[in-house]
């Protein structure tokens, strides 16, 4: 985790420090995934639809 954490960091995608992660660039972060994030993200909105979640 802290090796993947600090390649996205040094490509200025996050800031990671202490165990926190804030998402820098979300796009550019959305771009290095795998197909896989897409499929997970479709699902959870399905599941928990933006009303429900608030």
């Amino acid at each position: 985790m802290t090796e993947a954490a600090l390649k996205l960091q040094h490509a200025g995608l996050i800031r990671y420090a202490r165990g926190h992660i804030s998402v820098l660039d979300r796009a550019g972060l959305e771009k290095r995934t795998c197909e896989c994030y897409a499929v997970v993200k479709t699902e959870y909105d399905r599941l928990l639809p933006a009303k429900l979640a608030s």
